[in-house]
């Protein structure tokens, strides 16, 4: 029982993990000659408590394992935080670059449940009459779901991350223009980075966060121009995404057309320190960014977490009739053969949308996988410094195939008497 609680233990409060089953062998090595000798250490997943070696699952959904997530909004946090103001590779002087933080928004599709606001934050009735608690189910739901237009909103999604591309595209047109460049020149002078997320309204429909940033030639490490400001800047946002358009499918005759809607904001970033914290700073932003990027449309509408097989399933399932509507949409365009590129069945769950919900340019900062490696490298070497081996001299051969994942029901019953790792509640750590 110990030994078993201290497997657990090791996954960080994981309650999907991967079970594995094979082996891990470390030979010594002469150094002088290579010969390979003695077993220093061998792991046999059948000599282990659960019979099987458990890896975490990592997945970034915080409805499918909560832990993994945390780790993944943590990652996240400082992935956009290095991008601010330096730190994981990133040099410090990035924090005095011109920074913004906008809001792409959505286009209507018909009218919904909400909560208006009005003067100083009140809040309204809804267009039902309703004053609905933000709470309410109802919310984000159709007032007329027989004239709400469902297709629309499910090939919106499915072209959104075509639409961002294109929006970054005309950005640094839109910014060279405003500087008096052509775009090959402006290469030499600036660079546009950017990190944004992307994050289900209620209605179910995906809207994007981002931070953008001009910097110099080579990225975080020059600094910008001096023409560069956040105005200029978000002033070519404006019009960038204004001019954003991507052409969607023709579906029985009608011509669909993907723009963002018509609220865009677009709020300049300052120091962490600046007045006090009352303006816009680098933590809240990257706290408020990574907050979104464990979240996916089962979050925001009720809708799944999970691929769907058939769609008799639906008919099983506790969700919303807004949220069927959705996802049966999107299963019934994906069976058109000129919308096969779209892959809708395989993406019903998420309403139609495929991107990547956490996104940036490459010289924006640090990346998810180089967090990811520090980590490793940082458990293998406390690792080896307890086992008092020397990785120049050790030979290590490995063998693991999948066997299944989950915890047992006796494994999650004791994984629930842990008590969890310190930090993993509240705001992201400064580390």
């Amino acid at each position: 029982m110990p030994a078993l609680l201290r497997q657990l233990a090791g996954l960080g409060g994981c309650t999907h993990p991967i079970r594995l089953d094979g082996h891990r062998t470390e030979y010594a090595v002469d150094t002088r000659t290579g010969e390979i000798g003695n077993v220093l250490h061998r792991l046999d997943s059948s000599s282990l408590p659960s019979g099987h070696l458990l890896v975490r699952c990592n997945n970034r959904r915080t409805t499918r394992c909560a832990a993994c997530a945390e780790v993944y909004r943590r990652d996240t946090f400082h992935l956009i935080t290095s991008g601010l103001r330096g730190g994981k590779g990133v040099p410090e002087r990035v924090a005095a670059h011109p920074r913004v933080f906008a809001t792409f928004t959505t286009p209507s599709f018909g009218p919904v449940h909400n909560r208006p606001t009005g003067p100083a934050g009140s809040v309204r009735r809804c267009r039902c009459g309703a004053l609905h608690d933000q709470d309410d189910p109802a919310l984000g739901t159709a007032l007329d779901p027989d004239t709400y237009d469902y297709e629309a909103a499910v090939l919106w999604n499915a072209h959104a991350g075509p639409l961002w591309r294109r929006f970054s595209i005309y950005l640094r047109r839109e910014v060279a223009k405003r500087a008096g460049l052509t775009q090959r020149a402006f290469r030499e002078y600036a660079r546009v980075s950017f990190a944004k997320v992307a994050e289900y309204q209620k209605r179910g429909a995906v809207h994007f966060h981002a931070v953008i940033r001009i910097d110099g030639p080579e990225g975080g490490d020059t600094p910008p121009p001096a023409w560069a400001t956040a105005e200029l800047l978000t002033d070519a946002i404006r019009a960038a995404a204004t001019a954003a358009r991507v052409d969607g499918p023709v579906i029985d005759g009608r011509a669909h057309t993907f723009a963002f809607g018509r609220q865009l904001d677009v709020r300049t970033i300052r120091s962490a320190d600046f007045d006090g914290g009352k303006e816009l700073t680098e933590r809240a932003v990257a706290a408020y960014i990574a907050k979104y990027a464990t979240k996916g449309a089962e979050t925001a509408t009720g809708a799944l977490d999970r691929p769907l097989r058939f769609l008799a399933e639906l008919a099983q399932l506790d969700i919303s009739d807004h949220a069927r509507r959705l996802i049966r949409t999107a299963w019934t365009l994906g069976a058109r053969k000129n919308l096969e590129h779209l892959r809708l069945r395989a993406w019903a769950h998420m309403l139609g949308f495929r991107g990547h919900f956490s996104t940036k340019s490459r010289r924006y900062s640090t990346t998810l996988g180089a967090l990811r490696d520090a980590r490793a490298e940082y458990r293998r070497a406390q690792a080896l410094e307890a086992a008092e081996t020397d990785p120049n001299t050790t030979l290590v051969l490995a063998h693991w195939i999948y066997a299944g994942t989950g915890l047992t029901d006796a494994e999650a019953w004791l994984a629930e008497t842990l008590e969890p790792a310190p930090g993993t509640e509240g705001e992201p750590d400064r580390a």
